[in-house]
C-alpha cells in the first residue's frame, strides 16, 4: 500500500492507495475510503527530475554573481602547494609584485616548480630562503594590499 500526503490550499491530506487495477482504485483520504476512477494512466519518467530546494519569491530578483580582477584590499599569502625544497627566492620583502609573477621556485616531487602570486601587492614578509625545506601548506611569503 503507497501512501502519500498532500497540502491542498492549506489543508494537508493523507492518502493510501489499497487496491489499484486497470480503471479503478481504492484510496483513502484523511480515514474515509473512496473508489475512483482511473482516467489517465500517469507518465513515467525515465530520467529523475530536479527539484530546486528553494525558489525565489515572485517579485524579488536574483542577487548577480560579480567577479573582478582588481587586486583584494586584504593581505594574503602564498602557501607552498607540495612539500619540497626551496631553490631561489626572487621577491624580496617591500618589492611590488603583481598577480602571476614567479616569485618562489621550489623543487617536489623531483620536477621544479614556479610559484606565483595569487595578487597584486608588496612583499610584506618573507617566510623562506634558499635551501629550506617545507611541508605543503606552510607560508613562503605575505602579499599586503
Amino acid at each position: 500500500m503507497k501512501k502519500y500526503k498532500f497540502m491542498i490550499n492549506g489543508n494537508p491530506y493523507a492518502v493510501a492507495i489499497k487496491q489499484i487495477s486497470d480503471e479503478q482504485a481504492v484510496v483513502d483520504v484523511n480515514g474515509a475510503e473512496y473508489q475512483v476512477q482511473i482516467i489517465e494512466e500517469p507518465v513515467q519518467r525515465k530520467t529523475p527530475q530536479l527539484i530546486r530546494s528553494v525558489a525565489i519569491p515572485h517579485g524579488q530578483e536574483r542577487p548577480l554573481k560579480t567577479t573582478t580582477t582588481k587586486k583584494p584590499a586584504v593581505a594574503g599569502v602564498i602557501k607552498a602547494p607540495l612539500p619540497g625544497l626551496i631553490l631561489e627566492v626572487l621577491a624580496k620583502e617591500g618589492e611590488e609584485v603583481t598577480m602571476g609573477q614567479t616569485i618562489v621556485k621550489m623543487e617536489a616531487m623531483k620536477m621544479e616548480n614556479n610559484i606565483k602570486s595569487n595578487r597584486d601587492g608588496k612583499i610584506t614578509a618573507v617566510k623562506v630562503k634558499k635551501g629550506d625545506s617545507v611541508l605543503e601548506g606552510d607560508v613562503l611569503m605575505e602579499i599586503g594590499g
